[in-house]
């Protein structure tokens, strides 16, 4: 059993990783499209970045839940923990390395979001298969909470806050005066 989990999870952690790649590219070359727009990044903001992580995260756990049935009845509360704590790591790994360096660095930025995807994917395993977040109250909200997620990624490519997370980087740092 935990060696299929080990297998969905991995699955999970390369799928998630190529698929964000390959949307980091989607909005241009479908010429700046409106479907393009709900899935795939439409700037280069730290909020977008974080849309690379989620959205091949968030169809990984419709095609998980739906090949795996019920063997894994925690997986929606699991999986909406793991998925928060790696869209959190993004803006503060990020926020923390530009702060301290005064600059950002595509490298850095592409490790980033790597690590993300390892962290969420490693949370998730250890959850997983630890058993934990059964009550169906904890399934309800992590469902809730990853289509929450999944609104606020497509109702702010299109209506995004005047907040440094939702500006590209050199305009954020404009804004907040440096």
């Amino acid at each position: 059993m935990k060696r299929r989990l080990l297998i969905w999870e991995l699955g999970g952690f390369l799928w998630t990783g190529a698929a964000g790649t390959l949307l980091h590219f989607l909005y241009g070359w479908s010429g700046g499209s409106t479907w393009a727009a709900a899935l795939s990044p439409v700037s280069e903001s730290v909020w977008e970045h974080m849309k690379l992580l989620f959205v091949p995260l968030f169809l990984f756990t419709i095609a998980q839940l739906c090949l795996m049935g019920r063997t894994e009845s925690n997986l929606l509360a699991v999986r909406g923990v793991s998925a928060l704590t790696g869209l959190v790591l993004i803006p503060v790994l990020y926020y923390t390395y530009t702060g301290a360096l005064g600059l950002h660095l595509l490298w850095a930025d592409i490790a980033i979001f790597f690590l993300a995807d390892l962290v969420l994917f490693w949370l998730d395993y250890r959850l997983l298969s630890r058993g934990r977040c059964f009550a169906g109250w904890q399934q309800l909200l992590g469902a809730a909470a990853l289509w929450a997620l999944a609104f606020c990624f497509v109702w702010c490519s299109f209506r995004p806050p005047a907040l440094p997370l939702w500006q590209e980087p050199d305009r954020a740092v404009q804004v907040s005066g440096r």
